[in-house]
């Protein structure tokens, strides 16, 4: 047999991820011809989805691809509401663009906070975030000028008609969900990517094999923290008022954590159907009170207890479904079907010379 033929592929898409990515932007065109057909509450559910699902994801880039567990991302997100507000209602600047803005704010703010956030480590780290953001909310709580701790109202969109700004609160949103989404991907799919789930896994390990574990983590926060101001930026354009108790709340952090461990922690489908889940509990159970928390405790339990890889990681096993595949597969190719020779680098220049 002549060693040069090749009898596997390397092949990284999928016929699911083929079909993934024509349904998604179906979806995306779909939404984005909302405000032509659509009722305001469906624009505003979709806007709070963006809201729940970029939050999570950002989470989930921090806790289940980096490996550290955090329950004070509520920070970012409320820096992100608030330097929305700041850059709208003092800056005169267009809430919707400052949303952005607000993110790249954040992200800054996120560098002296890591050097607190890293000098601790496992459960220290996660006691330690929460700890960051209530010092955030205290700080946030007392001063007069953004409304104290009653909050306060955006002010920067009241010229502007209800439909166009709900519109454009939509179109926002769904470019925040692609962008996310589409960033993460190919992120993943990178040297970095790769770099980083080895990290997850055995950081002393990786570190032995030449990744930065240091630098890679600090990309990452930074990253994280960016992307859940974002979703707290859109969630108080669409809310049109913030309070500290509102954006500080470690509610938020709670529902990521719930999302993920619901869809599949360290995928990128997991917050996707974690997020549709529970937002569908959330919209027809919360009338419900104390019952509906209950309901989704229990929810986790069960969930953590049979499919302790989340649904999607169940499906994905099962049925060996990837909407994003972000690793490399070698398939084998049956023999005679399509075998073709690998080509050197000497026999690719003679190619090139004739």
């Amino acid at each position: 047999m002549n060693v040069n033929e090749r009898h596997f592929e390397i092949r990284r898409a999928t016929r699911a991820s083929r079909v993934a990515v024509f349904v998604l932007l179906i979806v995306a065109v779909l939404v984005a011809s909302f405000p032509y057909w659509a009722g305001r509450d469906t624009l505003r559910d979709f806007t709070q989805i963006a809201a729940y699902l970029v939050f999570a994801m950002m989470w989930n880039l921090l806790g289940g691809y980096g490996g550290m567990v955090s329950i004070g991302q509520q920070a970012y997100f409320g820096i992100g509401g608030y330097a929305m507000l700041i850059l709208a209602n003092y800056g005169d600047l267009s809430p919707f663009v400052a949303v952005p803005v607000a993110a790249m704010i954040a992200a800054l703010i996120a560098v002296p906070v890591s050097l607190v956030a890293f000098r601790l480590a496992g459960g220290y780290f996660a006691i330690g975030t929460w700890g960051i953001a209530e010092v955030f909310r205290l700080t946030v709580a007392n001063v007069s000028w953004l409304g104290g701790g009653s909050g306060t109202s955006l002010t920067g969109l009241q010229d502007i008609p209800r439909s166009l700004r709900e519109s454009l609160t939509l179109w926002l949103a769904l470019a925040i969900v692609v962008a996310a989404i589409g960033l993460l991907y190919v992120f993943l799919r990178s040297k970095q990517g790769l770099a980083l789930t080895a990290m997850r896994d055995n950081a002393v390990a990786a570190n032995s094999q030449g990744v930065d574990v240091k630098r890679a983590r600090f990309v990452v926060y930074l990253v994280s923290s960016g992307g859940a101001a974002l979703a707290g930026g859109l969630y108080f354009v669409s809310n049109l008022r913030i309070s500290p108790d509102a954006a500080f709340s470690v509610n938020w952090t709670a529902f990521a954590i719930f999302i993920v461990m619901i869809g599949g922690l360290g995928t990128l489908e997991g917050p996707i159907i974690g997020t549709l889940i529970f937002f569908l509990l959330n919209k027809f159970l919360s009338d419900f009170g104390t019952w509906y928390l209950i309901g989704l405790g229990t929810l986790a339990i069960v969930v953590t207890m049979f499919f302790p890889q989340g649904l999607w990681g169940y499906v994905s096993r099962r049925f060996g479904l990837q909407l994003f595949p972000v690793g490399r597969r070698v398939v084998f190719l049956e023999p005679g079907a399509m075998i073709q020779p690998a080509r050197t680098e000497s026999a690719d220049r003679r190619h090139a010379a004739h």
